[in-house]
């Protein structure tokens, strides 16, 4: 299963790399990232899937509202069929 989480995070120096360690580190693979520059942020649409069944989006979700300079809008889950 995978999931888009709706996000605005700052202009600031390492904030994509900030934003990219902690999906990773939290075991959630990126599987896409849709940005658009908005005033003084950057929205980002990013796709993303757990390594196993055990990851929760909400709980990478809370993750991300810790991120200084990040504020999750939604979060999205997006039913995927393996044999497509």
């Amino acid at each position: 299963m995978s999931a888009v989480i709706h996000l605005q995070v700052d202009h600031a120096d390492g904030a994509l790399q900030r934003l990219i360690g902690l999906v990773e580190r939290r075991g959630f693979h990126i599987d896409g990232i849709d940005m658009a520059t908005e005033g003084a942020a950057f929205r980002i649409a990013l796709t993303v899937r757990g390594r196993d069944a055990g990851r929760s989006i909400d709980n990478l979700g809370l993750q991300i509202d810790r991120l200084v300079g990040a504020r999750r809008i939604s979060n999205d889950a997006v039913f995927q069929s393996e044999a497509a």
